[in-house]
């Protein structure tokens, strides 16, 4: 959340960032509602100031008289008051919410651009494998592995849900060991987090209210099911200060997510590219402000670490202005290379958002630091990355380790997971 102080100091750069973000919010009737919150808070405290003046006269005074129209004065005055703090938290209450709805600050080196589109590549890692046949998407794979029941998933769920089984099951379980043992090799600390929270811990986060449509919710316990890890590790230190000399600290963990997908209805409706509910790594950084662009640096080297590991191109691209999230001042995707998509001409599978939010969750959060025993309080900055997604994962590495009799070798660093070098077809040994 940015601070009303913040706007009022920066309203051109707020206003141009909603801008670049093909976005609108009511800049200037916040800054109105900030007007009447400081004039109402201005006489509240006159009349406080007044209240004790007069208090003090009252109990020195000796006519009696004159001490009695005093105090019915100050009722009067006490009255006020109350009037006026009733009108101010309800003033209060108005501007906080229309506060919400403000994303956050762009890093002035985001690229401009409309949506998706204006995305920057800004490196493409490895080679596309070549085949002697026609790569298969991931859905015949699955189906010759024996390993992906859509029709299983459908009737137990509904449309975007799917099986995982046998050789395909465990293949993306060594990917998430595999993936933890790599981040926690680096010195991310692994969490198990609870996969309902807070309705607080959600708007903590930023994605209340603004993405109520996309979440799912337990209505009789007002639980929210998690749509990433991130949203729990946001509220790790909710509402508390972090002693001075314990940040930058890195978090790591494996959930499930569970989001409606509304905003993509009819995208990737095949395979198990897109579903509501999958499987992904996040890492999670606290860390001082000046501190936050090297921790970004290094989630997206370690992000890439995974790829490059697996032997699977990839690539990086710098998101635009129009594609960053409501949360997020800059942010690096890494996408893998499916050469079973697009009918067997190959595209890229986004697998990892990588994202510096300065101290915007922070403020939401009411998190704080000391950077010194002595020092006044600030907030910290967090960053998340994903490292990596599944089921995208488990896409790539069918797609791209695919042989011509339906075969898929398994990557190296996987087979000590796996105990095998490689899946079969249903019904061969």
């Amino acid at each position: 959340m940015l601070s009303v102080q913040f706007i009022r100091e920066n309203t051109d750069r707020v206003k141009g960032d909603i801008l670049r973000r093909n976005s609108s919010a009511p800049i200037d009737f916040i800054l109105q509602l900030d007007d009447r919150r400081r004039a109402l808070l201005g006489e509240v405290e006159a009349l406080r100031a007044q209240r004790n003046t007069v208090s003090k006269e009252i109990g020195a005074a000796k006519e009696k008289a004159h001490r009695e129209a005093r105090i019915a004065e100050m009722r009067a005055v006490g009255d006020r008051i109350d009037t006026l703090d009733a009108q101010l938290r309800a003033l209060e209450s108005e501007l906080q919410a229309n506060l919400s709805e403000i994303p956050n600050i762009l890093d002035p080196n985001v690229p401009l651009g409309p949506d998706e589109s204006g995305n920057v590549e800004i490196e493409v890692s490895g080679e596309a494998p070549r085949f002697d046949f026609q790569p298969r998407p991931h859905w015949e794979i699955g189906a010759i592995l024996d390993g992906i029941d859509f029709e299983r998933g459908v009737k137990m769920s509904g449309s975007r849900f799917y099986l995982l089984k046998g050789q395909v099951a465990r293949l993306q379980r060594a990917l998430i060991q595999f993936y933890l043992n790599e981040h926690t090799a680096d010195g991310f600390t692994e969490c198990y987090l609870p996969n309902m929270l807070s309705e607080a811990s959600l708007f903590a986060s930023g994605q209340l209210p603004k993405f109520y449509d996309n979440l799912y919710r337990d209505a009789e316990e007002d639980f929210y099911f998690i749509p990433t890890a991130e949203v729990a590790f946001v509220n790790f230190y909710r509402d508390e200060i972090i002693p001075a000399g314990m940040l930058p600290q890195r978090f790591v963990a494996h959930t499930p997510c569970f989001r409606r997908e509304k905003m993509s209805a009819g995208r990737d409706v095949r395979g198990i590219k897109r579903g509501h509910q999958f499987e992904k790594v996040e890492m999670f950084v606290y860390c001082e402000p000046g501190q936050s662009e090297t921790e970004l640096q290094n989630l997206v080297r370690r992000a890439r670490s995974l790829p490059e590991k697996l032997g699977i191109r990839h690539r990086l691209l710098a998101l635009c202005s129009g594609d960053i999230g409501f949360n997020a001042a800059k942010t690096y995707d890494i996408e893998l290379w499916g050469p079973g998509q697009n009918e067997g001409h190959g595209d890229w599978l986004e697998c990892s958002s990588v994202s510096n939010c300065l101290d915007f969750q922070a403020r939401r959060a009411n998190i704080r630091y000391r950077p010194a025993p002595d020092a006044p309080l600030r907030h910290p900055h967090m960053l998340n990355g994903s490292g990596l997604a599944l089921p995208r994962s488990v896409i790539a590495v069918l797609e791209n380790y695919q042989q011509e009799d339906g075969s898929v070798v398994v990557p190296e660093v996987l087979r000590p997971y796996m105990g095998t070098e490689r899946l079969v077809p249903a019904g061969r040994s």
